[in-house]
């Protein structure tokens, strides 16, 4: 028996129902992924303007100490990152910056997890749907040419007609479901990927803020320049 009749057969056989279940899977590990990133990012902002002006507070006293006590209790991105950098600020500034770099890395892979798997379900699902199109179309085939080999009356070729229509109907709600799949996963994939680069812009302008005070106390000048310093840093917390 040629490939061709086997693959068909196994086709007919099994039909397009389980195409369908298969993209209703999807769909439901689409929305827990959905839920748990969400409260995962929730977790991981901060009001930004509000924590970079309590600890520039802390920082232009030379209070390293408390202004990394300020931070313990928090959970954004930003704050885990500043915190690092704190920690090391005895070891000197380069530490403090490699270190904040470090942390921002473990940070961007923790917001960035699971948010494969919904990019190539959006990019992916309205093909699943196209297979179990071409499914039903080819079991709308097969039943035409049933009805060709048939001999029967009108009430023969109107069971055959509804036969093949139920079947193209099934492929075109393969397609549809496909398509249903397909857009809550890519806009919540581009939804979280705008909110990373928030996130990640937030972090950056308060790790800048850090910098800039561990400088100053380097040079000496933390008394003085510390303003200036800290002012190089605000315009990157506009809009925040």
């Amino acid at each position: 028996m040629p490939i061709v009749d086997v693959i068909k057969n196994v086709f007919v056989q099994w039909g397009a129902n389980w195409v369908l279940w298969l993209l209703f899977a999807l769909s439901l590990v689409s929305l827990g992924i959905i839920v748990e990133r969400w409260l995962v990012f929730r977790s991981k902002q901060d009001v930004i303007r509000e924590l970079s002006l309590s600890l520039e507070q802390t920082l232009a006293t030379g209070d390293f100490a408390r202004a990394l006590e300020k931070l313990e209790q928090r959970t954004s991105v930003g704050a885990m990152v500043a915190r690092a950098g704190l920690r090391l600020a005895p070891q000197g500034m380069t530490a403090a910056e490699k270190s904040m770099q470090g942390a921002l890395a473990l940070e961007r892979s923790t917001l960035e997890n699971r948010l494969a798997f919904l990019g190539t379900l959006g990019n992916n699902a309205p093909f699943i749907g196209l297979f179990g199109t071409v499914i039903g179309v080819l079991l709308a085939f097969e039943e035409l040419s049933r009805s060709a080999g048939a001999v029967g009356g009108a009430r023969t070729s109107q069971v055959a007609s509804n036969a093949v229509m139920g079947s193209i109907a099934e492929a075109l709600v393969a397609t549809a479901i496909g398509i249903g799949v397909a857009l809550p996963a890519v806009a919540a994939y581009n939804y979280f990927q705008r909110r990373i680069a928030q996130i990640l812009s937030d972090t950056e302008a308060l790790s800048n803020l850090v910098l800039a005070y561990l400088s100053a106390r380097e040079r000496g000048t933390l008394g003085t320049g510390a303003p200036a310093a800290a002012a190089e840093t605000r315009p990157a917390l506009g809009g925040r």
